[in-house]
């Protein structure tokens, strides 16, 4: 058996995640996938394809959209996580969620928290979105089950109840 190098030494990080700040040591191949997963009990975000391919595992890393399955724990050091379990607060839906039963935008739901994650960073950049960006948007999350249609039909309703 070997030693481990330096790079393969835990790293202490500072990280917020969904408001709550946090001081911990990962190893240098924990993805903030595994972190949010097994020390947080966030199971929100899927793992899925492990490449950063399919969005299951899709968090928002300082208001942005992140795969947390390729992201480095390490590399989340003072920056801001939200999850899907971040997205609503006192136990009452947002607007795109509550859009999200409304328009029956859920079936199996494993695509589901990836999906409300890209489409609240779109609402959040573009509150009044076209069909065409909400597709866009939705580009790198992969759903077997609804074709789509009723997911971008929430994201436009979510909009307009927004901007109501």
């Amino acid at each position: 058996m070997t030693a481990a190098g330096p790079s393969e030494q835990p790293v202490a990080i500072r990280l917020t995640v969904n408001g709550r700040a946090h001081l911990l040591e990962v190893g240098a191949g924990e993805t903030l996938l595994g972190t949010l997963r097994d020390r947080f009990g966030l199971t929100g975000s899927k793992e899925a394809c492990v490449e950063g391919e399919c969005g299951a595992c899709t968090v928002l890393v300082d208001g942005g959209p992140a795969a947390s399955c390729i992201l480095a724990a390490g590399s989340t050091h003072g920056r801001t996580v939200h999850t899907v379990e971040g997205l609503a607060g006192a136990g009452e839906l947002t607007s795109l969620q509550q859009a999200f039963v409304s328009h029956a935008a859920v079936q199996c739901g494993y695509c589901t928290p990836g999906v409300l994650i890209v489409l609240t960073a779109l609402l959040a950049e573009v509150p009044q979105p076209t069909e065409d960006e909400v597709r866009r948007a939705l580009a790198g999350n992969i759903c077997r089950c609804t074709g789509y249609q009723q997911i971008v039909e929430a994201a436009l309703d979510a909009a307009t109840a927004v901007s109501s």
